[in-house]
């Protein structure tokens, strides 16, 4: 059964980006979305909000250097799971992108409903009764395909 009480935000200054990708979650049954357009939007959100973030979906070109993603990402409380698309320096290997501990990031200018699904089974792992959980090659890193 879905966790239809995950919290989702999803980053990106393009209005037509952030509605597809919500429809992705939509699509997958996930409707607890938050849509931000601005990086100082996710950061109040963030840094101010009550609860943590069950997943954060965020276009790299947001922070265009004015913030170390990965780094804030990867021991932040506040972040279970995020994932940084349109991220250049992803690595173009036989996989698409790559994942530190809990932060994916992808070349890719848009997830698809494959990385989405991807990064839900991570955090969603009771989402489906009598499957194990996602099985993480190495601690520390994990290869992700996207499609």
């Amino acid at each position: 059964m879905i966790n239809k009480a995950l919290r989702i935000l999803i980053a990106d200054s393009q209005h037509f980006h952030r509605m597809k990708i919500e429809r992705l979650f939509n699509s997958l049954d996930y409707y607890r979305v938050a849509p931000v357009q601005s990086l100082t939007e996710l950061l109040t959100l963030v840094d101010y909000g009550c609860e943590p973030f069950d997943v954060v979906v965020i276009n790299a070109e947001l922070a265009a250097r004015s913030l170390d993603l990965l780094g804030f990402f990867l021991d932040n409380p506040q972040i279970r799971q995020a994932l940084i698309y349109n991220e250049g320096t992803a690595p173009l290997q036989q996989t698409s992108g790559f994942a530190q501990e809990n932060v994916q990031i992808s070349h890719l200018t848009l997830p698809s409903k494959q990385s989405i699904s991807q990064l839900m089974a991570l955090v969603d792992v009771h989402a489906k009764p009598g499957k194990p959980a996602a099985h993480k090659p190495h601690p520390l890193m994990q290869y992700v395909a996207h499609a």
